[in-house]
């Protein structure tokens, strides 16, 4: 097993072990800062209080530093060994179907949400009225997570790469992981909302 992996994955590529790093930081980072945000606003008071700009502030930063992670995953995997993994046609077809269809989640997904929706806003207290359940959250309960692996792996088996298949496994383990830390703590922005509504009526 070791040497058929050490055939297709060259371990000693830097860029190799940034993509990873990168892969890494996007959720970790977001993570912290946003909830740094809940408790403290500082990314609020940075711009006079205003907590719409300061989520449309951090939107920037996710949407970019995505982009440098995607960039990065594409140097990478393209310094890694070359190795056929489909027959003609499913070669070109497979990957093209799948970054299509990737693609139409993570940009519905965002429609669906917004802005705000997309990036963190409950944490900034841009909260929704309701729970988004039309397409694609009707098919997926994390489309955007699982339409950006199915980018991931797209991009791996358009370029021929075996290594940005095992990255892409990495991709998702991250993800299900941040899942773990984001999910529970916007249920307990939205479970006080709820609450000070309720409280808020009994005072009345």
């Amino acid at each position: 097993m070791s040497i058929q992996l050490a055939s297709v994955i060259d371990w000693s590529q830097p860029s190799l072990w940034l993509s990873v790093l990168s892969i890494a930081f996007n959720p970790t980072a977001w993570n912290i800062v946003a909830r740094n945000e809940y408790r403290n606003k500082t990314i609020t008071r940075l711009f006079g209080g205003n907590a719409k700009y300061g989520c449309y502030f951090l939107a920037l930063m996710i949407f970019s530093f995505g982009m440098l992670r995607d960039s990065l995953f594409k140097n990478a995997i393209l310094e890694q060994p070359r190795k056929a993994m489909l027959p003609e046609p499913l070669d070109t077809l497979v990957p093209a179907a799948l970054f299509a269809i990737g693609q139409v989640f993570v940009v519905t997904s965002t429609w669906a949400l917004g802005v705000t929706g997309t990036f963190l806003g409950d944490y900034f207290g841009i909260l929704m009225d309701h729970r988004v359940e039309g397409f694609p959250f009707n098919v997926l309960r994390d489309p955007m997570y699982v339409g950006s692996t199915m980018s991931f792996v797209a991009v791996s088996l358009w370029f021929e790469r075996p290594a940005g298949l095992l990255i892409t496994f990495y991709v998702y383990a991250v993800y299900l992981i941040a899942l773990r830390f984001e999910g529970p703590f916007t249920d307990m922005i939205y479970s006080n909302r709820a609450n000070g509504h309720t409280q808020s009526k009994k005072q009345q």
